[in-house]
């Protein structure tokens, strides 16, 4: 009898749990908004989602899982779940693929840029302190990049600089002054293609590195070495530069 009585009270328990699987329960129930804010993007992985759709745009469920290495599978489903439900993310058909979703930022997603930008220039002085084995993709480059990089040549024609390769990486475009990035396009021959190890590649963006001490560091440049020299900032003492990001 005991036993039956254990086996009810855990089928009861499991019930109450199929209930509230999958609804979002958890708010910290403050009148403050950035505890509001919080309620929506602070979970572990979902600013990490969004930065994946500002740098990718619209992406399949697979391509956002490939930038986030770690994260099971049931549970990026449930963040963009999240997302979606709270305005941040739009899912769409996939262009010639019936049945396959695309994700991409609202208009209020988009709003997150400035975000992860403060984000980006908190963080910059713990980057070299982070772990050896710390795993690194190249297209997470393409946000620092942005405010990093500059066109110091804006008289010369305009440029495209592939960082990474086409599975991973982005295309960096200097003209009349100004840096854009973007994934890679297949329709661009890049006047040149940098590649190499993450930390060298981070202290080459931030200034910390000369491009020669990179090269010796298993950094690669292919095609136009002139062009890199173009829009890499001037030498600096220390990796320590989150002022840099303006």
């Amino acid at each position: 009898m005991a036993l039956l009585g254990v086996r009810m009270v855990l089928d009861t328990f499991k019930q109450a749990l199929d209930k509230v699987k999958g609804v979002q329960v958890k708010s910290y129930g403050q009148l403050c908004s950035i505890a509001r804010a919080l309620d929506v993007v602070g979970d572990r992985w979902t600013l990490l989602i969004v930065r994946e759709l500002l740098i990718g745009g619209a992406l399949r469920f697979g391509e956002v899982q490939r930038g986030l290495p770690g994260i099971a599978t049931n549970l990026l489903t449930q963040r963009l779940r999240d997302l979606e439900t709270n305005g941040v993310v739009a899912r769409e058909p996939a262009p010639g693929t019936p049945g396959t979703p695309t994700y991409r930022l609202t208009e209020r997603g988009r709003a997150l840029d400035g975000v992860l930008r403060e984000l980006l220039k908190w963080g910059a002085p713990t980057v070299p302190d982070a772990p050896s084995d710390a795993i690194f993709q190249t297209h997470w480059l393409s946000q620092p990049a942005r405010f990093l990089l500059a066109d110091h040549r804006p008289d010369e024609p305009p440029i495209v600089i592939r960082f990474g390769t086409f599975d991973d990486g982005f295309d960096l475009t200097a003209a009349d002054g100004t840096i854009t990035v973007g994934p890679c396009q297949r329709d661009v021959s890049p006047l040149a293609g940098v590649t190499g190890p993450g930390p060298a590649l981070v202290a080459l963006l931030q200034g910390a590195m000369p491009l020669p001490a990179a090269i010796a560091q298993g950094v690669d440049v292919t095609g136009d070495a002139a062009a890199l020299t173009r829009v890499l900032p001037a030498l600096r003492a220390s990796t320590n530069v989150p002022g840099q990001y303006s």
